[in-house]
Protein backbone atom coordinates (compact mmCIF):
# COMPACT_ATOMS: atom_id res chain seq x y z
CA UNK A 1 0.00 0.00 0.00
CA UNK A 2 1.41 3.61 -0.55
CA UNK A 3 1.58 6.30 1.91
CA UNK A 4 -0.74 8.60 1.88
CA UNK A 5 -0.63 12.66 2.46
CA UNK A 6 -1.81 13.39 6.03
CA UNK A 7 -3.29 16.56 4.36
CA UNK A 8 -6.29 14.72 2.25
CA UNK A 9 -7.25 13.22 5.96
CA UNK A 10 -10.62 15.42 6.34
CA UNK A 11 -13.07 15.39 9.30
CA UNK A 12 -16.58 16.52 7.32
CA UNK A 13 -19.98 17.49 8.93
CA UNK A 14 -23.27 16.67 7.48
CA UNK A 15 -25.02 19.87 6.59
CA UNK A 16 -28.56 18.06 7.96
CA UNK A 17 -30.01 17.46 4.02
CA UNK A 18 -31.63 14.55 2.82
CA UNK A 19 -29.41 12.75 1.17
CA UNK A 20 -27.02 14.52 3.40
CA UNK A 21 -24.44 16.58 2.01
CA UNK A 22 -20.77 16.72 4.49
CA UNK A 23 -18.63 19.98 4.12
CA UNK A 24 -15.08 20.07 5.62
CA UNK A 25 -14.43 21.78 8.86
CA UNK A 26 -12.15 24.03 7.49
CA UNK A 27 -8.57 25.22 8.77
CA UNK A 28 -7.66 21.55 10.56
CA UNK A 29 -3.98 21.14 10.13
CA UNK A 30 -4.07 17.13 12.04
CA UNK A 31 -6.45 15.19 12.40
CA UNK A 32 -6.04 11.69 14.08
CA UNK A 33 -8.72 8.76 14.62
CA UNK A 34 -8.85 5.76 17.08
CA UNK A 35 -10.36 2.79 16.89
CA UNK A 36 -10.85 1.13 20.56
CA UNK A 37 -12.94 -1.48 21.97
CA UNK A 38 -13.55 -3.88 24.74
CA UNK A 39 -12.65 -7.76 24.95
CA UNK A 40 -14.94 -10.55 26.00
CA UNK A 41 -13.01 -12.91 27.22
CA UNK A 42 -14.20 -16.76 27.08
CA UNK A 43 -11.13 -18.44 28.80
CA UNK A 44 -11.83 -21.77 30.37
CA UNK A 45 -10.21 -24.91 31.26
CA UNK A 46 -10.39 -26.00 27.56
CA UNK A 47 -8.18 -23.29 26.39
CA UNK A 48 -4.44 -24.77 27.13
CA UNK A 49 -3.24 -22.02 29.60
CA UNK A 50 -4.57 -19.41 26.52
CA UNK A 51 -6.94 -16.19 26.77
CA UNK A 52 -9.66 -16.54 24.03
CA UNK A 53 -11.45 -13.96 23.30
CA UNK A 54 -15.17 -13.54 21.36
CA UNK A 55 -14.95 -13.07 18.09
CA UNK A 56 -17.89 -9.46 17.52
CA UNK A 57 -18.70 -8.88 21.04
CA UNK A 58 -18.01 -6.15 23.44
CA UNK A 59 -18.40 -2.17 22.86
CA UNK A 60 -16.39 -0.60 20.23
CA UNK A 61 -16.19 3.27 19.39
CA UNK A 62 -14.07 5.04 17.32
CA UNK A 63 -12.83 8.89 18.59
CA UNK A 64 -11.38 11.22 16.48
CA UNK A 65 -8.83 14.62 17.25
CA UNK A 66 -8.55 17.00 15.38
CA UNK A 67 -6.47 20.53 15.91
CA UNK A 68 -6.47 23.86 13.13
CA UNK A 69 -7.19 27.14 12.79
CA UNK A 70 -10.17 28.91 12.98
CA UNK A 71 -10.98 30.41 9.67
CA UNK A 72 -15.04 31.28 10.86
CA UNK A 73 -16.31 28.76 8.82
CA UNK A 74 -20.32 27.42 8.60
CA UNK A 75 -18.72 23.80 9.34
CA UNK A 76 -16.31 25.37 12.16
CA UNK A 77 -19.85 27.23 13.91
CA UNK A 78 -22.05 23.98 13.08
CA UNK A 79 -19.53 22.00 15.43
CA UNK A 80 -19.29 24.60 18.31
CA UNK A 81 -23.10 24.82 18.36
CA UNK A 82 -23.07 20.66 18.97
CA UNK A 83 -20.68 21.18 21.35
CA UNK A 84 -22.37 24.15 23.37
CA UNK A 85 -25.97 21.92 22.67
CA UNK A 86 -24.23 18.41 23.58
CA UNK A 87 -25.54 17.32 20.05
CA UNK A 88 -25.45 14.38 18.12
CA UNK A 89 -24.77 14.73 14.45
CA UNK A 90 -23.37 12.76 11.83
CA UNK A 91 -19.46 13.22 10.43
CA UNK A 92 -17.66 11.77 7.65
CA UNK A 93 -13.77 10.90 7.72
CA UNK A 94 -12.70 10.90 4.79
CA UNK A 95 -9.44 9.48 3.27
CA UNK A 96 -6.68 10.25 -0.29
CA UNK A 97 -7.33 6.58 -1.28
CA UNK A 98 -11.07 7.20 -1.33
CA UNK A 99 -11.90 5.48 1.82
CA UNK A 100 -14.79 7.31 3.45
CA UNK A 101 -16.20 6.66 7.29
CA UNK A 102 -19.43 8.24 8.50
CA UNK A 103 -20.96 7.61 11.82
CA UNK A 104 -23.18 9.91 14.40
CA UNK A 105 -20.80 11.41 16.94
CA UNK A 106 -20.83 13.84 19.98
CA UNK A 107 -18.41 16.76 20.39
CA UNK A 108 -16.68 15.75 23.84
CA UNK A 109 -14.08 18.71 24.04
CA UNK A 110 -13.35 21.84 22.12
CA UNK A 111 -11.21 24.31 23.03
CA UNK A 112 -10.24 27.46 21.79
CA UNK A 113 -6.52 29.19 21.99
CA UNK A 114 -4.97 32.20 20.77
CA UNK A 115 -2.17 34.56 21.75
CA UNK A 116 -1.44 38.45 20.94
CA UNK A 117 0.04 38.77 16.97
CA UNK A 118 -0.81 35.03 16.01
CA UNK A 119 -4.20 33.25 15.09
CA UNK A 120 -6.82 31.65 17.11
CA UNK A 121 -6.90 28.18 16.78
CA UNK A 122 -9.18 25.13 17.97
CA UNK A 123 -8.70 21.54 19.46
CA UNK A 124 -11.64 19.38 19.09
CA UNK A 125 -12.30 15.48 20.44
CA UNK A 126 -15.13 13.50 19.17
CA UNK A 127 -16.88 10.36 20.09
CA UNK A 128 -18.69 7.85 18.09
CA UNK A 129 -22.41 7.35 19.14
CA UNK A 130 -23.26 4.19 17.49
CA UNK A 131 -22.03 2.29 14.21
CA UNK A 132 -19.48 3.95 11.99
CA UNK A 133 -19.50 2.34 8.98
CA UNK A 134 -17.97 2.59 5.54
CA UNK A 135 -19.85 4.95 2.78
Amino acid sequence: MPAQKGSAFLLKISDGSTPAAYQTVAGLRTTQMSVTGDAVVVTSKDSGGWRELLSGAGVRSVSVSAAGIFLGSSAEAKVRANAMAGTLDDYELSFEDGERLRGQFLVQRLDYAGDFNGERNYTLQLESSGVVVPA
